[in-house]
């Protein structure tokens, strides 16, 4: 047994609980932090672990509190310190702060000097013109509710979740100002942005006093809009970036290679995942998969390192829905090098234009076949394949 569990253990015995996580006092791993890596937010100080944790999913009232916690803690002991929420996550909108706040109140208060929260508003929390958007009354009546949520004092990160068509922008951006001289946050950052806005947003912050830290896009292998400008834009500006639904909810795992597995969110009536969604994927799904498990690793892992592979992206937001999917996503970090073949043969699954030995052209197999010799066998094949790319 190591010193913590022991610990853990030990201090079990003394108060005369139960022997499991639900009653048992909180002990950290001391070596959280030999196992995990640190990229900073763009050019600012702010360091965030490689693998960030999401609580859009699996943390709400509908969920095991349990489950969720176990999480929390497990994520902790990995050296994962930061955990991002937001007003509406649950479901029910809310809930998922409210258990993180408990979960801060059982395990991780004596740690909230190591942790990096983070909420959002801009999407409806409450009826009436205030509940939603981006005006200066609804972005700072949600964070003291959500603080409230919490019971905390501040959230490290404030985010605007989404802009407002029919708020100026320079209103919304001197609201997350003022959250930070109020003292209730300490960064701030912006949510799902076009590239134009994020640069018009990150300069009237700059000249607010309060830079923006941190843009949190959708991007995954199928959602790749942030390549057309605005990953080239926070760049420029030093802004970091922390994808979310890097796994596109779940598809860009081994999951659905089969169907879809009851309790898995494409199962859910609340979950934004849904069957039609998942079916047209499931070839290329496959497909990446035969990557991955050339690379030793899951497909997950695979498309968490193919996001991490570009120095712009700071973090990764993963949503785990249990101790074991979480630990299958931080091992993706023992491989994140690429070779030059591997992207090559990840871009053409990902067009729709993947080979398919059956189909490759009389000249094409000739090639091939010539770098062995005899008739390769299926693995010397993509072997052979792959040094054909190199060329």
């Amino acid at each position: 047994m190591d010193r913590h569990n022991f610990l853990n253990l030990a201090l079990g015995l003394i108060l005369n609980t139960n022997l499991n996580h639900k009653n048992m006092l909180y002990v950290a791993d001391e070596n959280r932090y030999s196992q995990m890596q640190y990229h900073k937010c763009g050019k600012w100080g702010l360091k965030l672990p490689l693998i960030s944790l999401g609580l859009w999913h699996n943390f709400g009232r509908v969920d095991v509190f349990e489950n969720g916690r176990a999480i929390c803690r497990h994520a902790f002991d990995l050296g994962i310190t930061h955990f991002d929420l937001a007003n509406n996550y649950g479901p029910p909108p809310g809930s998922a702060e409210e258990n993180f706040g408990k979960i801060m109140q059982l395990d991780l208060a004596p740690y909230r000097d190591e942790l990096i929260i983070s909420s959002k508003a801009g999407y409806q929390m409450w009826p009436g013109p205030y509940g939603e958007w981006g005006s200066r009354k609804s972005m700072l009546s949600s964070l003291n509710q959500s603080l409230k949520r919490m019971n905390l004092d501040y959230v490290d990160i404030f985010y605007s979740h989404r802009p407002d068509p029919n708020t100026p922008l320079e209103e919304t951006m001197m609201a997350l100002d003022q959250a930070v001289r109020q003292g209730k946050a300490l960064y701030v950052g912006i949510s799902n942005y076009s590239a134009p806005m994020a640069a018009k947003a990150a300069q009237i912050l700059k000249e607010l006093g309060t830079p923006c830290l941190i843009h949190q896009p959708k991007y995954s292998m199928f959602e790749r809009w942030v390549e057309s400008g605005l990953l080239n834009t926070l760049e420029i500006e030093g802004i970091g970036c922390i994808p979310f639904s890097p796994l596109a909810q779940g598809l860009l795992t081994d999951k659905y290679l089969n169907g879809i597995p009851e309790g898995s969110r494409a199962s859910k009536s609340w979950g934004f995942l849904k069957p039609e969604q998942v079916d047209p994927a499931i070839e290329k799904v496959k497909k990446l998969n035969d990557v991955a498990q050339q690379r030793g690793q899951t497909l997950a892992q695979m498309a968490l390192v193919w996001l991490l592979k570009d120095r712009r992206i700071t973090s990764v937001l993963v949503g785990a829905s249990s101790v074991a999917q979480l630990d299958d996503n931080v091992g993706a970090l023992k491989n994140m090098e690429f070779s030059k073949a591997e992207l090559q043969q990840i871009e053409l699954v990902l067009s729709g234009e993947s080979f398919d030995p059956l189909k490759l052209k009389v000249r094409e197999i000739s090639e091939v076949k010539a770098i062995g010799g005899e008739t390769p066998s299926r693995a010397e094949f993509i072997q052979n394949l792959a040094k054909k790319f190199e060329r």
